[in-house]
């Protein structure tokens, strides 16, 4: 009698007073998945059935530096709508970057200037954006000083990540470990011995996957 007393105070309650089953934890992004397992013939099957410019995008950029596999660097447009995200922006503005990296002198100021002009707009849009810091930093690592490279900035740019990457419902594209990789990275070429050496031990503890094992082993340069 007490519970069909009860039933329709009950039924006024908010829904967040009554229980609610545990919401799922979230599906890391496959994109990231494959791409830390070396999986290419994943990430090309992505590819080919890709909806959207993000995904496609996405995809290639995962994709070139597991294959080198310079058709992925093709038919680059120059800029994007106005419409365009700031993920898309960054990730177009790391593959210019790709492109960049392997082109003639010439060439390479070209693709260099087109990849730092897709990134501020990118910044401009949403400086938060985990591809936004991921590809900002790493083109401040690789960039030579008079061009704006800074190992300083790019270190900043790799902890902002860490930091964001717990509180935004679209960072699952970007492992954690992947960011605690690329602040290892930038703790050794600002000469940080110590800060590096700690966090290179909490990352050899890890189950790290083929890609970022690798990475912690044989780092670039």
């Amino acid at each position: 009698m007490l519970l069909l007393l009860l039933a329709p105070l009950l039924a006024l309650l908010p829904p967040s007073a009554a229980a609610a089953p545990a919401s799922p934890s979230p599906v890391p992004d496959s994109t990231q998945s494959y791409y830390a397992r070396k999986d290419a013939a994943a990430l090309r099957r992505l590819l080919r059935n890709a909806d959207t410019r993000a995904e496609r995008l996405l995809c290639r950029y995962r994709l070139y530096p597991l294959t080198e596999d310079e058709r992925y660097l093709n038919d680059l447009p120059e800029t994007l709508d106005p419409d365009a995200s700031a993920r898309e922006l960054a990730l177009l503005s790391g593959l210019w970057g790709y492109r960049a990296a392997h082109a003639s002198v010439f060439g390479a100021m070209q693709a260099g200037r087109r990849s730092m002009q897709l990134l501020e707009k990118a910044r401009e849009k949403d400086a938060d954006d985990p591809f936004v810091l991921l590809i900002g930093g790493q083109s401040l690592l690789f960039r030579p000083a008079l061009a704006g490279g800074s190992d300083e900035t790019a270190l900043a740019r790799f902890r902002r990540l860490r930091r964001v990457l717990g509180s935004r419902p679209d960072a699952d594209a970007v492992a954690a470990s992947e960011a605690a990789l690329w602040t290892w990275y930038a703790l050794r070429e600002t000469d940080r011995p110590d800060a590096a050496n700690a966090l290179r031990r909490k990352l050899a503890e890890r189950d790290l996957p083929p890609l970022y094992r690798e990475f912690l082993k044989h780092p670039p340069g």
